[in-house]
C-alpha cells in the first residue's frame, strides 16, 4: 500500500512507498521489456534525487514491470545515431545517473525479475545489493553491437566479480542465469519467480531495524573501499565510527544491549 505520494508524476516509472518507508521503484515499460531510453534515464535521475531528499523514504527496491524483464537493455535506435562526441556524452550521462544511484545513502536493492542485459545489468550493478528470481538473466552483450558497456558496467562488474570473470562476460557477451549469478556473487539471493520484489522489501525491513545513522555510514564506508586506496578507506571508516560513537543512537543501542531490550533508534 502506498502511504506517501511522490512529488513527481512519472511517465516510465512507478514510485510507491509503504508505511515502513520502503520505496518500490518500477521501470514501467513492459511492452519494451523496460528498455532504458533517454526518458527513463532522466526520470531515474529525478526519482533518485527525490528519494535522497525525502526523509520518509528509508530504503529502495528497484525492479521492472512484468515477469520477463528487469531491464532488457538500452534503446538501440538511440545508440545507432551516436557519433564520437555524442557517444562520449551519452556514456558520461549514464555514468552520472548510475553514480547518483550508487551514492544514495539509503539501501538500494535490485529485485531482478528476468532479463538484466546491457544497461539493465549496469543499473542492477549500480544498486547496493542484488536479489534475483529463478528466471533472472544477466549479460553485457554490447560487444555484439560493436560497443562496450558505457554506463559504468566495465568498472562495477570488475570490482564485483573480478577481472577474469568480468572479461569473460564482457568479451563474449554471454548471458548468465541465476545459479551462476549466485556463484559469481552477482546476486546474493535467489528467489522463486514472482517473489523477488516481496523478498527484497522484507530484506529492506531487516536492514531498517538497525540504527539509521549506522546504516548510512556503513554504505559510505563500503563505498570508500572501492573509491580510495586502503589507507584512505581505513581513515574514512575511523572517521565515521568516531561520529557514530557521539550519536544518541549508539548510546541507545549499547544501553539496550546491556539492558537486554530492543533499541529505540531515532536517527540522531
Amino acid at each position: 500500500m502506498s502511504m506517501s505520494s511522490p512529488d513527481f508524476t512519472y511517465q516510465t516509472l512507478k514510485l510507491d512507498v509503504d508505511d515502513k518507508g520502503v520505496a518500490t521503484l518500477t521501470i514501467n515499460r513492459p511492452d519494451k521489456l523496460n528498455a532504458l531510453n533517454s526518458e527513463v534515464l532522466n526520470e531515474l535521475e529525478t526519482a533518485f534525487t527525490e528519494i535522497k531528499q525525502k526523509d520518509e523514504i528509508r530504503a529502495v527496491v528497484v525492479t521492472g514491470a512484468g515477469e520477463k524483464a528487469f531491464v532488457a537493455g538500452a534503446d538501440i535506435k538511440e545508440l545507432s545515431d551516436l557519433n564520437e562526441l555524442r557517444g562520449r556524452a551519452a556514456s558520461e550521462r549514464g555514468q552520472e545517473i548510475f553514480d547518483l544511484i550508487e551514492s544514495t545513502n539509503k539501501p538500494v536493492i535490485a529485485a531482478v525479475n528476468g532479463f538484466a542485459l546491457g544497461g539493465g545489468c549496469e543499473l542492477a550493478l549500480a544498486c547496493h545489493i542484488r536479489l534475483g528470481s529463478e528466471n533472472a538473466v544477466f549479460g553485457l552483450p554490447e560487444v555484439s553491437l560493436g560497443l562496450i558497456p558505457g554506463y559504468g558496467g566495465s568498472q562495477r562488474l570488475t570490482r564485483l566479480i573480478g577481472r577474469g570473470h568480468a572479461l569473460s562476460m564482457i568479451l563474449t557477451g554471454r548471458q548468465v542465469k541465476a545459479d551462476e549469478a549466485m556463484n559469481l556473487g552477482l546476486i546474493t539471493r535467489k528467489t522463486e519467480q514472482g517473489k523477488v520484489v516481496e523478498e527484497a522489501v522484507e530484506f529492506c525491513k531487516s536492514i531498517l531495524k538497525n540504527g539509521p545513522l549506522a546504516v548510512q555510514a556503513a554504505i559510505e564506508a563500503v563505498g570508500a573501499a572501492e573509491k580510495y586506496p586502503a589507507d584512505e578507506g581505513y581513515n574514512k571508516e575511523a572517521e565515521l565510527f568516531g561520529k557514530l560513537c557521539a550519536s544518541e543512537d549508539a548510546k541507545e543501542g549499547t544501553a539496550a544491549f546491556l539492558e537486554k531490550r530492543k533499541p529505540n533508534f531515532t536517527g540522531r
